[in-house]
């Protein structure tokens, strides 16, 4: 046995890999927070979404028949608006021969545009109770409506009864309407209507309380006098019908902009106000038919009921007393502390009947105040924030769905090309006879054991290697331990009578230099590596060596299993190893693209590793590298399954976190240091253009993605459809575990693991998808990583009873 010892005697100052590794550490927990942050975002923004869309905090009960003997007399038999001056309850009707046209649900960004040209091209302002979610969602249509001279009220953020509602939700659903509001058109109101609202006299004992408190605050809640009731689609000419006041009078008169299919609404509504106007009837805000009722504006009130402006409008008329009275009228205090706007103060109308009357106009729309200050910039917040949920949302169920499609053609292709793979290597008759690789492989190989800090696993590992059943030289390259690993290995050799044992020791330089020390140090040509803490059945490296009778067979990859496999994070490592990773490798062994030889048990040609500059200290997976770096020479690398060794997986989530980190972020490393393999030719083109995108496709996208699918499965558990989400996953979960009871099948291993893989899927899966962020950020950062030593136990020892 040769030794190389360093000199001793002075202590050695920190190699440049070591202060490396250090300053990679100091910058992982930044990289974990931004990980964990856009983690937070996703949430958020789907959050969001589903509250504007009532998933979230969505509440569907109507209340009905409940009794009204609280109310008031005067208000159950009053007009249909109802206003608290001075903390008292007054009612007020439209005038007569004057209708108010309001329009429940909107905006909505198909129903709402129709409407409105409609109403411009007959000189007729509308009074619009919007739902705070959709002025989020349709700021534009908004800002429309008001330009163009309507009024707006408030009909609630997410459509609810507020007779169901906690005081704190009421506050919630009023605020953010007005948030949305000054977002999308920079004003506030003080018109409000319930939902599922209809005449003054069906305010019952529990929406009392609800109207008094938003009157207190400044609100002027509005009621119907008349319901077209279009949104049960009865036709045109019945809504024209139900629409029309009887007796002349006045009316507030309800249609629908959303909240259903609307062509009914927007086929009858033109010819209902041709109608109306033929009648004599003028058409006016809530606003303007306060003010009309408080004979405000004689003037304009007989010009609208003549005809001749269309509108209740003022001529020339100063600011003074009256018109902040009617303002107070039509609103009280502005809610929210909004300035209240006087007359005048903002610009025209937009329609042809109220050109040149700036006071007119802001009659009609004494209800809104201008939003400024925090409200304003926490309603272009709100909106924007929507904005982003509206394209974030519908995209990430695009991505859900193509990342569906390619987990389940991924396991139909594992399935299939792994049947397929099985079948011609376990072929013992029919067309070809058995299979065999070619003239059996009988010459000795040297393996190579690259150990740093191996005491506890060292020795098993030479015992294993004892027992072999093939000639084998056995070099062990002691890269710089500390815990006396080079001696343990001396020393264990000589207790096992091997001759044939050689320690190398060096100094710490990382895995793939120890490997490459040993690589120039074999004797024979082919070389078999293995990592420090795994054991060797005892026909291993003979069932390894095999392949290499096909001259054109440049690396073998071996089957790895588990050997702790006994513990919960053991159990999930073992259900993946033999579910994806070698069903991986026999897909990838028939397309020719195998993109890793596993550092626990792999063989190459010693000319083959030279040729292509041997292993590689350019990535954290050197494995993966010199893989694809054989394919690139021309090399076939192909998978053995019977070649069997027992690693020792990671025993706690941190090492086991430490590991996959490395081996994900050094698979990106790898991928993109080879990237040029997509443009060559030949065995380097086929990698490049079949295995990479493989790889990268279900290695690193879809498993980015994959949370998605986590995600959306609980957002619907909790917020739409429980049980068919439920039913969903657990459709999914039977997928996998059909998969991995025939992966165990074919590795003829014991079905009782497969008892872990629902609790897998839920607890450790996760944890891969974050680390595989992770080493996304990583990468895209620019961040370095270098090789990391897990902690050993050294339980894993022959494979004899693992089971």
């Amino acid at each position: 046995m040769a030794t190389t010892t360093p000199s001793r005697g002075r202590r050695r100052a920190p190699s440049r890999m070591t202060r490396a590794a250090g300053k990679a550490a100091a910058l992982q927990k930044p990289r974990v927070i931004l990980a964990l942050l856009l983690l937070l975002a996703l949430t958020s923004v789907m959050l969001l979404d589903g509250y504007l869309r009532a998933e979230v905090g969505g509440d569907e009960r109507v209340r009905s028949n409940a009794s009204s003997s609280k109310v008031p007399d005067k208000v159950l038999d009053g007009g249909p608006i109802l206003s608290f001056r001075g903390g008292e309850a007054q009612s007020q009707s439209v005038p007569e021969k004057t209708i108010a046209l309001t329009f429940d649900d909107g905006p909505n960004p198909t129903w709402t545009p129709q409407i409105l040209k409609i109403l411009e091209a007959n000189d007729v302002p509308g009074t619009f109770f919007v739902v705070g979610s959709m002025v989020s969602r349709y700021p534009s249509i908004v800002k429309d409506l008001v330009d163009q001279g309507n009024e707006i009220g408030i009909h609630t953020f997410t459509h609810v009864d507020l007779s169901y509602q906690s005081d704190d939700r009421i506050a919630r659903e009023m605020d953010q309407t007005q948030l949305a509001l000054a977002g999308a058109a920079g004003i506030t109101t003080t018109l409000f209507r319930a939902p599922y609202s209809s005449e003054a006299d069906a305010i019952d004992n529990y929406s009392w309380p609800v109207y008094k408190k938003l009157g207190e605050e400044g609100y002027t809640s509005v009621f119907v006098d008349t319901d077209s009731d279009d949104w049960k689609r009865p036709g045109v000419s019945k809504i024209i019908k139900w629409a029309t006041p009887s007796k002349n009078k006045g009316a507030s008169v309800l249609f629908h902009d959303a909240g259903g299919e609307r062509s009914q609404t927007v086929k009858a509504l033109g010819t209902y106000i041709k109608k109306m106007k033929a009648k004599g009837y003028t058409f006016t805000t809530i606003s303007g038919a306060i003010r009309q009722g408080n004979g405000q504006n004689a003037e304009s009130g007989q010009a609208a009921e003549n005809g001749q402006s269309g509108q209740a409008a003022q001529n020339g008329q100063q600011p003074g007393s009256e018109q902040g009275e009617q303002s107070e009228q039509a609103g009280g205090v502005a809610p929210g502390g909004q300035q209240g706007q006087q007359p005048g103060q903002s610009g025209q109308a937009g329609q042809s009947g109220q050109a040149g009357q700036a006071g007119g106009a802001n009659s009609l729309q004494a209800a809104h105040r201008t939003a400024t200050g925090t409200t304003l910039y926490e309603g272009k917040a709100l909106v924007a924030a929507v904005a982003v949920a509206e394209w974030t949302v519908p995209g990430l169920a695009t991505g859900l769905a193509v990342v569906g499609v390619a987990v389940m053609g991924r396991f139909g292709m594992m399935l299939i090309l792994a049947r397929r793979h099985y079948r011609q290597r376990n072929r013992k008759r029919g067309k070809g006879g058995k299979f065999s690789w070619g003239p059996t492989v009988t010459r000795p190989v040297t393996v190579i054991v690259p150990a740093y800090n191996e005491k506890e696993c060292i020795a098993n590992t030479l015992e294993s290697l004892a027992k072999s059943t093939h000639p084998i030289e056995i070099i062990v390259v002691d890269d710089g331990s500390d815990d006396n690993t080079s001696q343990i290995a001396r020393d264990a050799a000589v207790s096992f009578g091997m001759t044939n044992v050689r320690v190398i020791r060096q100094e710490n330089a990382g895995k793939p230099a120890a490997l490459n020390n040993g690589v120039r140090s074999a004797s024979y040509d082919i070389v078999v590596m293995m990592d420090g803490d795994t054991v060797f059945e005892p026909d291993a490296v003979h069932q390894l060596v095999q392949p290499f009778a096909d001259p054109d067979v440049g690396a073998v990859a071996g089957n790895a299993k588990v050997g702790n496999r006994n513990t919960i994070i053991g159990a999930w490592q073992h259900i993946e190893y033999v579910m994806g990773f070698n069903l991986d490798r026999r897909m990838y062994d028939l397309l020719r693209c195998m993109p890793t030889i596993p550092g626990a048990i792999g063989a190459f040609r010693r000319d083959a590793v030279l040729e292509v500059g041997g292993m590689s200290e350019d990535t954290l997976a050197e494995d993966t590298d010199i893989t694809i770096a054989m394919h690139r020479g021309g090399w076939r690398v192909v998978y053995q399954e019977h070649a069997r060794a027992w690693t020792e997986a990671p025993a706690s989530l941190k090492q086991l976190w430490s590991q996959r980190y490395r081996w994900s972020y050094g698979t990106m490393q790898a991928l993109w240091k080879h990237r040029k393999s997509l443009t060559d030719k030949g065995p380097s083109g086929r990698f490049g253009r079949v295995g990479m995108p493989l790889v990268v496709i279900f290695q690193i996208v879809t498993p980015v993605f994959a949370p998605l699918i986590d995600v959306f499965t609980l957002y619907s558990m909790i917020f739409i459809d429980f049980k068919a989400a439920l039913l969903a996953w657990l459709a999914v979960l039977c997928i996998q575990l059909v998969c991995a009871a025939y992966a165990f099948r074919l590795d003829r291993e014991k079905y009782r693991y497969l008892l872990m893989l629902p609790l897998q899927q839920l607890a450790y899966r996760q944890m891969m998808y974050l680390v595989l962020i992770h080493s996304c950020i990583t990468a895209l950062t620019g961040g370095r990583l270098r090789w990391q030593k897990l902690k050993r136990t050294g339980e894993v020892g022959t494979p004899a009873g693992v089971g």
